[in-house]
């Protein structure tokens, strides 16, 4: 696939990274030249210094026999340009573009061939929102990614010393949790992968991965470590895009909200869009002032500051003043491995959170939804299987008859309304939407074919 991206950012090369080693022309497009110093030799890719949207730079990078443009830099204005001139001047197949503010979010109108062409829109904001959100939902896990509409969950948590499922082997989760349908799709031990089996012991500090139905969620996680009944005191630092959003969501939820921000005219300007929230003008990092707030007497700490120092630091001080949960925004991949889990509950990557929903669009085979995990290590998929025994590799066969990849765990499929945990004697049907764990993900491609349909298979 030939790939144009306009963006050197932290998005941009992620996508160049890892669409470079699927085998992808990857041509990468910044107005900064240090942006992309090195990176064309590093990532085999090509670079081009340029302004993105000017049709000169756009033919220079290969638009006119391009398959997709992928429009991410830190402008909204720029990706929806970038796009208009590739459709109208090059009639580029496939347009994704990130737009960040919720003014031209509230219009999806106008992003249609008539008006804006872009075919996909990738909201970091949102996608940020809704996985502090279900974290917050539930307390305790490291990571929590939603299939088939919120239906089925695949959750990864810390085991702990105590847990009833902890020191027994993993077949034993069935005869604790007898009416429970779930799965462990993955267990990381000291950062090693473990593929699953019955008699895998599950030992404390393994990170287990498991999936199952929405509502069975709090059960499962309860074999595995003492469960929290979610709090509703939380406090945001950080009054951005990503803090508001979350506010205006938390408040429309139920919980109680209060949000930090250093800057006097953002202060003002948000304590106007917020209702139920106590907007503070302050310093997240200030002691006095999270001991004012009762930080310990607080569920969840988040920091959400464009600021990796000042997130880690205000998160790290939250935590020790009490604050049961703390989770923090962090770019720098060489942080987030430093201080997750040791020092902070949870680090979420912007970037990687991104990179998850812009697969989705990219990916070969019908994909509705990719996930990124354990910062960007494997990768949960839900597979759209189509086609028929005849044109299909999985189609019309029992799970233990596919040859999946090694590292590879089919964990559950959704069909119509039901959610069904994956056995091997279950028969995968057209128009199943199947789960899929991917531990090592230089299988992707192969997982991809799997699901592709081809008129000559047999």
């Amino acid at each position: 696939m030939k790939i144009v991206i306009l963006g050197a950012g932290h998005v941009g090369t992620s996508m160049a990274e890892i669409l470079s080693l699927e085998a992808n022309d990857v041509t990468l497009i910044d107005r900064n030249a240090n942006q992309l110093e090195g990176l064309q030799d590093q990532l085999d890719i090509r670079t081009i210094v340029g302004n993105g949207p000017h049709p000169g730079i756009l033919e220079q990078a290969g638009i006119e026999d391009a398959d997709l443009l992928l429009a991410v830099t830190d402008q909204d204005e720029v990706n929806m340009a970038a796009c208009q001139i590739a459709y109208s001047l090059y009639r580029t197949p496939k347009k994704i573009a990130r737009i960040r503010a919720t003014e031209y979010l509230t219009h999806p109108e106008i992003f249609c061939n008539e008006s804006i062409p872009i075919d996909f829109i990738i909201s970091p904001e949102q996608i940020i929102t809704q996985q502090i959100l279900a974290l917050i939902e539930n307390p305790g896990a490291l990571q929590v990614v939603e299939f088939a509409g919120g239906r089925i969950q695949l959750v990864g948590v810390r085991a702990y010393f105590g847990g009833p499922l902890v020191g027994h082997e993993l077949r034993d989760l069935r005869k604790h949790l007898p009416m429970i349908n779930t799965r462990v799709a993955a267990v990381y031990r000291r950062d090693r992968p473990i593929i699953p089996l019955g008699e895998t012991i599950i030992e404390p500090d393994d990170e287990v991965f498991f999936i199952a139905a929405k509502a069975h969620i709090r059960e499962v996680m309860s074999e595995l470590r003492s469960v929290e009944t979610p709090g509703r005191r939380v406090i945001l630092a950080g009054a951005g895009n990503i803090g508001l959003r979350l506010a205006r969501t938390l408040e429309d939820n139920g919980y109680r909200v209060k949000l930090i921000e250093r800057n006097p005219d953002r202060v003002r300007e948000v304590a106007n869009l917020l209702e139920n929230t106590v907007v503070l003008h302050g310093d997240a990092a200030d002691r006095e002032l999270l001991w004012q707030e009762n930080i310990d007497q607080t569920e969840v700490f988040c920091a959400l500051t464009n600021a990796d120092e000042a997130n880690i630091l205000s998160g790290m001080l939250a935590k020790r003043l009490g604050a049961k949960h703390a989770i923090a925004l962090v770019s720098r991949s060489a942080y987030v491995d430093l201080i997750e889990s040791s020092v902070l509950d949870v680090v979420i990557s912007p970037q990687l959170a991104t990179v998850g929903a812009l697969l989705t669009h990219i990916r070969r085979g019908d994909m509705a939804a990719i996930h990124s995990l354990r910062r960007g290590a494997a990768e949960a998929i839900e597979a759209v299987a189509h086609g028929d025994p005849a044109t299909s590799q999985v189609v019309g066969r029992r799970i233990d008859e596919i040859s999946l990849p090694p590292g590879t765990t089919l964990s559950a499929l959704v069909r119509g309304d039901d959610v069904i945990i994956a056995k091997g004697s279950t028969v995968i049907e057209a128009e199943d939407h199947v789960i899929i764990f991917v531990i090592d993900k230089q299988r992707i491609p192969e997982v991809e074919r799997l699901f592709q349909v081809a008129a000559t298979f047999i």
